[in-house]
């Protein structure tokens, strides 16, 4: 085995235990917590520990993320046939990835040592923690360097882009040095890298903006906004590790990494089979039974993997199965509907989506100095009845559709409904004990997601047995691109909406438009057209960390409920992923089912107004999406 080979072992190893460790320490506070007084096994300052495990995570899935190239990206290239092209693009993002990294690393001395009091967290100090900031952001700037492949005398060029962004990361350097008591020479040398930042911003967020378009990894293009910006405006760039220190160490983005993994335990066992089974048993004896199968069954898995490929990816191959050649369905419409209902699951709990965007909300409202307070359980039912009118439309349009082709169906059988009941009782009973064990107030939110993590784990690998024990880091390392990406944009989305939010961009924004657009609905006709377009163009996680943000002070001046905002905003991005000419669920239905873009954005046609049709009835009817919110 090489050197490489061990060194990457070892980073699997670290990044796969922060996360296992994510779920265990709050699960050994639950158990303290229930025989208190009989054992013993809290560990002190678990909870401090298990946040900051959180940033120790999210780095290490973050650096295991660019070793694998799996950063969210636009990545427009993949339309370019040229393989010279995207050889070129793909030097290119790599040269800027590795210079803006460079320059990231570099603000964490300063704010270790600054911004931190060496406290105890447990009984590890909190700058302990706060030092994979530097060497994770470090050896994902080496990587991107890596990544050029440039060979021969070209290999200069990453060295001395790595040596231009040590150069650039003088103001941080000099700041961790000396402190506040800067020699002269060294603050006048500051001043000149201000001076310099302040002539080139414009020009420089363009070129930033169109390296997006180039497939530039989107937390890097951020980062670069936000490192640009702070010193255009005279400000020390190392308030960007704080940022991203106070983003990955909080407790409302814990359940990201667990749901996550919870999501890809179900996918890679044969939970979507047991599923399929099991509602093919209970609804093919009526007409458009398999729709409201494959419907349901697609909700569920959508909802704990957050992510719609998946679904498509993972479940895609054996409905097509039974649709057509069992159900007798016509190809096009059972691609159609498969590709349609493939993040159907998105505004059902505990979606990974429903939550990034309360955290987002959250965030921000707070930021503002607005007094709306919104839990997570909020978020939970202002997307159940807008999800649950998504479901029947689809259904709905699936049982006219059966009735009018004549689709045979199937005698009901009791005891193959009841056998293949029992087989998958325990993967429709996980969403009913995660609401129990949070209303009775035995789950803290931080709780649920480490408890579902657990149940998870003992029926897919110790009852099922689906997933061997020598598999299960290969689960947690599918995951760590999903969780890297996401947290990766997380930090740095949320230190640029803090700068946009200080400079009252998105005040003046909703001033103006105020001012141009009275009507409230015309607004959100005009959101809805935004959001759209986001959602062909960006997945839902960037979309979320990095446009939500700027909507929600947009959204307060038109009076529009924090929830509902938050509903409308994921339900634009799910049609979004059927929206040609770059909808994400359209490209996947092509790669699965082996048929031409074309075709599938031909087949999906019909679904795509349904959903259309929703989008805007949960638009303008906000009773629908705050009604349970009030209620409870």
């Amino acid at each position: 085995m090489t050197v490489k080979a061990v060194l990457y072992r070892i980073e699997n190893g670290f990044g796969i235990f922060s996360l296992a460790a994510l779920a265990l320490l709050p699960l050994s506070e639950v158990i303290s917590r229930s025989f208190r007084g009989l054992v013993t096994i809290g560990i002190p300052g678990a909870s401090g520990i298990t946040i900051h495990l959180l940033l120790w995570a999210g780095m290490f899935a973050g650096m295991i993320t660019t070793r694998n190239e799996g950063h969210l990206s636009i990545a427009l290239v993949q339309y370019f046939s040229d393989e010279k092209i995207k050889r070129i693009l793909r030097v290119f993002t790599s040269l800027l990835s590795a210079f803006i990294v460079t320059i990231l690393a570099f603000t964490g001395p300063a704010f270790i040592k600054i911004g931190l009091t060496g406290r105890l967290i447990g009984v590890v100090p909190d700058r302990f923690f706060a030092l994979m900031l530097p060497i994770g952001y470090g050896i994902i700037a080496l990587r991107f360097a890596r990544r050029t492949g440039l060979s021969g005398w070209k290999r200069i060029f990453p060295i001395l882009v790595l040596l231009l962004g040590v150069i650039c990361s003088f103001p941080s350097i000099v700041k961790f040095i000396w402190e506040y008591d800067l020699p002269e020479w060294a603050y006048n040398l500051t001043e000149s890298f201000y001076d310099i930042a302040w002539y080139i911003k414009v020009p420089g967020m363009i070129f930033l903006l169109i390296s997006a378009l180039a497939g530039t990894p989107l937390f890097v293009v951020m980062g670069g906004l936000v490192l640009l910006l702070l010193e255009a405006a005279g400000s020390s760039v190392d308030i960007v590790s704080t940022d991203i220190y106070s983003a990955l160490t909080s407790d409302s983005i814990i359940a990201i990494p667990l749901f996550t993994l919870v999501g890809f335990f179900l996918s890679e066992s044969k939970a979507g089979e047991r599923l399929v089974t099991t509602f093919r048993s209970l609804f093919s004896w009526m007409p458009g039974g398999m729709i409201i199968a494959t419907v349901i069954i697609c909700a569920f898995f959508t909802s704990f993997t957050g992510a719609s490929g998946v679904t498509i990816l993972a479940l895609g191959g054996i409905l097509f199965s039974i649709l057509s050649e069992h159900s007798k369905y016509p190809e096009k419409f059972s691609i159609g509907l498969l590709t349609s209902v493939g993040s159907i699951g998105l505004l059902f709990p505990p979606s990974l989506p429903l939550i990034l965007v309360w955290a987002n909300l959250s965030t921000s409202l707070s930021y503002l100095g607005n007094s709306d307070k919104i839990s997570i359980i909020d978020m939970f039912l202002g997307g159940f009845i807008p999800g649950i009118i998504l479901v029947i439309a689809v259904i709905i349009f699936g049982i006219v559709a059966s009735v009018k082709t004549k689709i045979p169906v199937e005698p009901f059988q009791l005891r193959r409904a009841l056998s293949s009941f029992k087989g998958s009782i325990l993967e429709i009973l996980l969403p009913i004990f995660l609401i129990i064990s949070y209303f009775t107030g035995f789950l803290s939110p931080v709780e649920i997601g480490a408890a579902a993590v657990l149940y998870i784990f003992i029926v897919e690998v110790i009852i099922h047995r689906d997933i061997k024990f020598n598999e299960i880091p290969a689960v947690f390392l599918k995951a760590v691109p999903i969780i890297g990406g996401v947290l990766a944009i997380l930090g740095l989305s949320q230190s640029l909406s803090f700068y946009i939010i200080d400079t009252n961009a998105p005040a003046n924004l909703a001033e103006w438009m105020q001012q141009t657009i009275q009507s409230k609905y015309v607004f959100l006709l005009l959101l809805n057209l935004a959001l759209l377009v986001v959602g062909c163009l960006m997945d839902i996680f960037s979309a979320i960390l990095i446009v939500l943000p700027l909507i929600v002070p947009l959204g307060l001046a038109y009076g529009v409920d924090p929830v509902h905002l938050g509903i409308v905003f994921i339900v634009n991005l799910e049609v979004g992923f059927l929206t040609p000419p770059v909808g994400l669920n359209l490209f996947l239905a092509s790669y699965r089912f082996k048929k031409s873009f074309v075709d599938i954005c031909r087949y999906v046609f019909p679904f795509l107004l349904i959903q259309f049709a929703v989008v805007i009835l949960v638009t303008y009817v906000p009773w629908f999406s705050t009604y349970l919110t009030r209620f409870f």
